[in-house]
Parts: C-alpha cells; structure tokens; sequence
C-alpha cells in the first residue's frame, strides 16, 4: 500500500515541491503596475514603473498571491514557469 502524499509506485521516493518562478515579458508589460500593487512581496518597480521581479523560485504560501498577478495583468505579460 502506497504511503499517504506518495504518488503510485513512489514508495520510499522523496517528493520535492515544485519551484516555480514569475516570469515577466518586457516588451509585452506596459508599466501599469498592477502585478506590484497585487504581489509586492515579489514585485517591485524601476523608475519609470516597470516591474522587477526576485528571480528566486516563489515560495508555496505566496502561489495564490503570484497566480492573482498574473491573472489580473492587463496585457498578459506575467507568467508562471516551473
């Protein structure tokens, strides 16, 4: 019987959480800046408000805040990447 939070036939294998990364498409982006008022844990803005993301990977308790980012960006240029 497979271990609880093991996937089928990953008896004894150690999962590891994805690490995921936001992604920003400069030349799509047009500064309006609503990913850093929405995600400012993880966006900031250059000087003519652009966004500059943390290259890190986004820890797993700030995925909702990233994912709503992304949904709400007017021009589509925010992504999530694996």
């Amino acid at each position: 019987m497979p271990s609880h939070g093991a996937p089928a036939g990953a008896a004894g294998a150690t999962v590891r959480p994805a690490r995921v990364h936001l992604k920003v498409n400069p030349i799509a982006c047009d500064g309006s800046a609503l990913c850093a008022e929405l995600f400012p844990e993880w966006v900031g803005l250059d000087d003519w408000g652009y966004p500059l993301i943390d290259s890190g990977p986004v820890p797993p308790w700030l995925l909702t805040h990233a994912r709503r980012a992304v949904a709400a960006c007017p021009t589509l240029a925010l992504r999530l990447e694996d």
